[in-house]
C-alpha cells in the first residue's frame, strides 16, 4: 500500500555536513523556534575534507542537529568530490523528497568555489522536479513536488533574490557553527590550513549576515537565490 508520510516545512540539502549551517543556519533556527518542522539531508560525509574525518563530521552534524532541534537529519553517503548527476543519485534524492514531503527545499549555491556545491545544487533542483512525476516509481512512496527551491549563498557572493530576517540570531548562529570544531580555527588545533580554518573566517560569516540583512532592510539576514519568481497576493505581504 502506498504511504503518505509526514510532511516537513523545510528540507535543506547540503553537499557536505556544515554547508547548510554556514549559509542558512539562522534561517533554520528561526523556523524551528516558530514551531515549523525542519530537516537536513547531507549528500556526502565530507570524507575528503582536509580536517577531521567522516566519523568526526558525522558526530558534529548530529550535535548541530540537536542544537537546532531538527526533526530529521540523514546522510545519503554519496562519494565526496566524485558524486555525479546520474539516475542512482537522483533517485536517492527523490526518495527522501517523497518520504519527507517538504513544502520548501533549500540547496547549495548554483556556482561556488567548491565544485561539489554547484553539482549538488543542480542535482537537488532536478530531483525536486522529477519527484513530482507519476511514472517514476519509488516503492511505496507517493510523488511529491515542493512549493519551491531556494539556493543559499555560500563562498561566492551573489546578489540575493530573497532575504530571511535573522535579526537577533547571529550569536546563536555562531554557536551553531561551533559544533563543527574540527573545521574551524582553534588556537590549539594542528592541521592543514584551509579557506575556512583561518582566524578571520567567522568574521566573514558575521559580515555576510549583516550585509545580506542590509540588502533586505533588516539588521541581519541570510540571502537566497530563487529558482523561479516569488509571487505575493498583495504589496502589504512585503512590509
Amino acid at each position: 500500500m502506498l504511504m503518505n508520510n509526514h510532511n516537513l516545512d523545510i528540507l535543506a540539502f547540503g553537499a557536505h555536513p556544515d554547508d547548510v549551517e554556514l549559509a542558512a543556519g539562522g534561517t533554520l533556527i528561526k523556523h524551528v523556534r516558530s514551531g515549523q518542522s525542519v530537516g537536513i539531508i547531507d549528500l556526502t560525509r565530507g570524507e575528503l575534507g582536509s580536517r577531521g574525518s567522516a566519523e568526526l563530521r558525522t558526530k558534529e552534524a548530529n550535535m548541530a542537529a540537536e542544537f537546532m532541534g531538527l526533526t530529521v537529519r540523514e546522510n545519503l553517503e554519496l562519494a565526496d568530490g566524485f558524486f555525479s548527476q546520474n539516475q542512482d543519485s537522483t533517485l536517492k534524492i527523490i526518495r527522501v523528497l517523497r518520504k519527507h514531503r517538504p513544502r520548501w527545499v533549500l540547496c547549495n549555491s548554483p556556482e561556488d568555489r567548491h565544485p561539489d556545491h554547484g553539482r549538488a545544487s543542480a542535482m537537488v533542483r532536478e530531483a525536486c522536479f522529477l519527484s513530482g512525476l507519476q511514472k517514476i516509481e519509488t516503492e511505496d512512496l507517493l510523488p511529491w513536488r515542493p512549493n519551491g527551491v531556494l539556493m543559499y549563498i555560500q563562498d561566492y557572493d551573489h546578489t540575493p533574490d530573497l532575504v530571511i530576517d535573522i535579526t537577533g540570531l547571529v550569536e546563536e548562529n555562531m554557536k551553531l557553527l561551533s559544533c563543527y570544531a574540527s573545521q574551524f580555527y582553534q588556537a590549539e588545533m594542528k592541521g592543514i590550513d584551509t579557506p575556512i580554518s583561518g582566524k578571520d573566517f567567522m568574521k566573514f560569516i558575521e559580515a555576510r549576515c549583516y550585509h545580506h540583512g542590509r540588502a533586505g532592510g533588516f539588521e541581519a539576514g541570510e540571502g537566497f537565490l530563487c529558482e523561479r519568481s516569488v509571487g505575493v497576493q498583495y504589496l502589504s505581504c512585503l512590509d
